[in-house]
């Protein structure tokens, strides 16, 4: 039977989105709601640990953006985790024509609607969280029939999923997770695209395709700033990028950082404390 670290973390005021979508920068296995807090579970053999956990929420304590918190730690064994997801995921609809379906829950579509299916079991990129919605909001303006389309960070495929549903020619998909690789993979004949959309266990530097049309990222900022040369140099002179996991007061740096490349900024879209811009 497989152990895991479970930390009990209580938030005043709760925020779910900015919190969770924080915690998913680390190295863990799973994300459960409480009724004042979240419930962050990491295999007993990963690294993670207590501090990590108290450095996000200490930054954000600083930024003002919560007041107080109180973390629990705690051991438990095994569970079967697509029986939690199961239990609260819903169908989401992102805008009037992209919606966001887990293969087991009925959807009466309407005409014109994409509709995607994603399982996300382990991988982050349900289409719950605020930057996950702007950048799919993006993507339904910006994607054109034909593109070639790169998403870095790709989770459990759902954008680039969304990109070649929407009309784009080619979609490749890279993490460094293999969960994200598996589940990405599973999404894909999903939405039965294996044709057009992949997903590889690689960082951008990695990647040998060049002149991509589009190229997303829905990450954080410090990686985003540190692979911006790399983007520039993979992307069309007259391509679009779209860079989201970005708190609201992020986009100060990424501007600065993207300009300073030749990018111009052309769009910028918030929800909550999240947002996500546009360069071109």
């Amino acid at each position: 039977m497989k152990i895991f670290k479970e930390f009990i973390i209580t938030i005043d005021p709760l925020n779910i989105e900015l919190v969770s979508g924080l915690f998913w920068q680390l190295d863990i296995d799973g994300i459960n709601e409480s009724d004042n807090g979240l419930i962050v579970f990491a295999d007993e053999q990963k690294k993670i640990n207590r501090s990590e956990i108290e450095n996000i929420l200490n930054t954000i304590l600083s930024e003002k953006l919560i007041e107080s918190y109180s973390i629990e730690e705690g051991i438990i064994e095994d569970r079967n985790w697509n029986e939690e997801y199961e239990k609260n995921v819903r169908v989401i609809e992102v805008t009037e024509r992209i919606v966001i379906k887990p293969s087991f829950k009925e959807y009466d579509s309407k005409e014109n609607q994409i509709i995607v299916a994603i399982d996300p079991k382990m991988s982050f990129g349900t289409g719950e969280h605020a930057t996950t919605k702007l950048v799919l909001q993006f993507l339904e303006k910006y994607v054109n029939k034909g593109d070639k389309v790169l998403d870095i960070g790709s989770g459990t495929g759902i954008l680039g999923i969304t990109a070649a549903l929407l009309g784009a020619d080619k979609s490749i998909g890279i993490d460094n997770d293999e969960w994200c690789l598996l589940n990405g993979n599973e999404n894909i004949k999903l939405n039965h695209i294996e044709d057009k959309v992949e997903i590889r266990l690689s960082e951008i530097e990695q990647v040998s395709e060049k002149e991509f049309d589009l190229i997303v990222a829905n990450i954080n900022k410090h990686i985003l700033l540190d692979i911006a040369e790399d983007i520039k140099s993979k992307i069309k002179k007259t391509g679009t990028i779209i860079l989201s996991g970005l708190l609201i007061i992020d986009e100060t740096d990424i501007t600065k950082k993207y300009t300073s490349l030749g990018f111009n900024k052309v769009a910028s879209n918030q929800m909550d404390e999240w947002c996500a811009l546009i360069f071109r």
